[in-house]
């Protein structure tokens, strides 16, 4: 046999036993019946779209056809197909939190706008989550005046199609499917398990996220969660508290269709404790003054069987923000936002392998370097 056979036979060998993802679609987290109240502006996207003729499922299908997944094919005939079939696996590009924030400070107003998403793969006849890689897009302006309907719902369109060269909600989910992995064998799950928040770091949150009780901790969750995954490339089960009861989470395709999912017990869990933000000023001039934003955190990574930690350290991040002499008002939570995440991303760049000065100037705990190179291999045996 010619060794051009032979490359041809282990081609098709290789197309012929990867596996097969079924699309199921945009979906939305938690109770149907509470959907149009916690996705308003994203369900009008939606109305928006299928009225002019071209509905966000078919524009990420779409997508989705010219952009083929690196480890398995995908399949796009819908879930109907599925059924009776012994075993299935779904991917739903799956919306589990959007976000608003418009405030006036002095002659100017500050308009938040954010969507939080995850790729989420499951088995259809079990009904059980397999992975899911969280992410998101936010968007800060600020305006002259209060936003109106039309400029809202023109925020969530960059939000969903992106801006200035930044890709949006859907393509987002494009890029994370053309990566993402199945895995071969049972895998170990990875979960953000509690979270924890001091009434004096509450105390700095705006009212968007402390309205509702476990806002905060599931935005702080998600946050970390999102870095993590995007550094490290690991898929992580959601936060339970935050979409979950009882380990089962609902979901509602865009064609109206209701799943309860189960999630499975993680393996391995993440504790965040965040007990403060402070603020600093640095430095004044006629121009104006600086200040240093910080955030504080300790993480603990363990496996619950055996009680081993992982990771168990406290970490700081800083973040400069410059404030003209002529700005009379300050809205400090976009710089502890800046400060927190950055915390998160920094420590995830170093669990992916990249290791930074950062990592010395952050922690006080010794011996970390040893946990950091621990925690790597948890990871890698998560993927």
């Amino acid at each position: 046999m010619s060794s051009c056979s032979v490359v041809v036979l282990l081609c098709l060998a290789t197309t012929a036993s990867a596996a097969t993802v079924t699309f199921a679609g945009i979906a939305y987290s938690g109770d149907s019946k509470s959907i149009p109240q916690r996705f308003p502006h994203s369900l009008k996207l939606e109305k928006s779209r299928t009225a002019a003729g071209l509905t966000l499922n078919a524009q990420l299908s779409s997508a989705l056809a010219s952009s083929k997944p690196a480890h398995f094919e995908l399949n796009q005939t819908g879930l109907t197909s599925l059924k009776g079939q012994d075993q299935a696996i779904v991917v739903a590009l799956l919306i589990t939190g959007e976000t608003v924030s418009a405030e006036r400070f002095g002659s100017v107003a500050k308009l938040l706008t954010q969507v939080r998403a995850q790729a989420m793969f499951f088995d259809f006849k079990t009904m059980s989550v397999l992975r899911a890689y969280p992410f998101s897009f936010t968007h800060l302006d600020v305006i002259d005046h209060m936003p109106g309907n039309a400029e809202m719902q023109a925020r969530f369109s960059t939000l969903y199609y992106g801006d200035q060269g930044k890709p949006g909600i859907l393509n987002r989910f494009v890029d994370i499917v053309g990566a993402a992995t199945i895995p071969e064998h049972v895998p170990r799950y990875l979960q953000v398990g509690q979270v924890k928040l001091s009434d004096e770091a509450r105390a700095v949150l705006p009212e968007m996220l402390t309205r509702n009780p476990g806002d905060a901790e599931t935005w702080l969750a998600d946050l970390f969660a999102e870095n993590l995954s995007s550094k490290t490339g690991v898929p992580l089960l959601p936060y339970s508290k935050g979409y979950a009861i009882g380990n089962v989470m609902s979901m509602r395709i865009s064609d109206g269709e209701v799943f309860m999912l189960k999630l499975p017990e993680a393996d391995y869990t993440i504790a965040l404790d965040v007990p403060r933000f402070r603020k600093i000023k640095s430095g004044e001039s006629a121009a104006g003054a600086s200040y240093i934003y910080g955030a504080y955190a300790h993480v603990d990574i363990q496996e619950p069987v055996s009680g081993k930690h992982y990771l168990n350290a406290d970490f700081k991040n800083g973040e400069v923000k410059l404030v003209p002499v002529t700005q009379s008002s300050v809205d400090d939570f976009p710089a502890y936002h800046d400060a927190i995440k950055g915390l998160f991303a920094k420590l995830s760049d170093n669990l992916a392998g990249n290791r930074t000065d950062w990592l010395s100037s952050a922690t006080d705990t010794s011996g970390i370097n040893k946990q950091i190179t621990s925690t790597q291999e948890l990871l890698k045996s998560c993927k």
